[in-house]
């Protein structure tokens, strides 16, 4: 009897051990320079309930991302959060994105923010500070990819690390 609890004990560990999901803390953003209306457009991918926990924990409000019962209040929201937490800098000076709206795609929200008419011809540096999420989630990465003009360029911004500066 002893031994056959004792199997069943290990078997039921080593299982549980392999259906465990890792829980991964990072988001996405694209920056892509448009010649065609000398704009830049940013994608921001996070992930649905990540950012749901932190509109609870931060604002006390139900969000519901994604669901039939979203909250009126939830894009307000998101825009009051992304003003303070992901900051862009043109040649040194804080500019001003335009939040466009999001979608979903499966278990991620997708954000559309837009800096239009940015004078790329006397761009000289572009700096981003993304501390998304990383006020709730110490392990929080924030992958950043810029494309301009057949470039790229990629930081992984972290809470101890979280500006990254592209000098053109």
């Amino acid at each position: 009897m002893k031994k056959s609890f004792l199997l069943f004990f290990i078997a039921a560990f080593l299982l549980s051990s392999f259906t465990t999901a890792h829980k991964f803390y990072v988001s996405v953003t694209n920056i892509n320079y448009s010649e065609k209306t000398d704009a830049l457009q940013i994608t921001s991918r996070i992930f649905i309930d990540d950012l749901d926990t932190l509109m609870k924990e931060r604002y006390n409000i139900d969000t519901a991302l994604g669901t039939k019962e979203e909250s009126s209040l939830a894009d307000d929201y998101i825009q009051k959060y992304l003003k303070a937490k992901f900051v862009l800098e043109l040649n040194d000076e804080i500019v001003t994105y335009n939040y466009i709206g999001k979608k979903y795609d499966n278990d991620v929200v997708i954000l559309y923010l837009e800096v239009p008419d940015i004078g790329f011809s006397g761009l000289n540096s572009i700096s981003i500070q993304n501390e998304v999420l990383i006020d709730l989630y110490e392990e929080q990465k924030n992958l950043v990819h810029i494309k301009w003009k057949g470039k790229k360029k990629s930081f992984v911004l972290i809470r101890e690390n979280n500006k990254g500066m592209l000098n053109l």
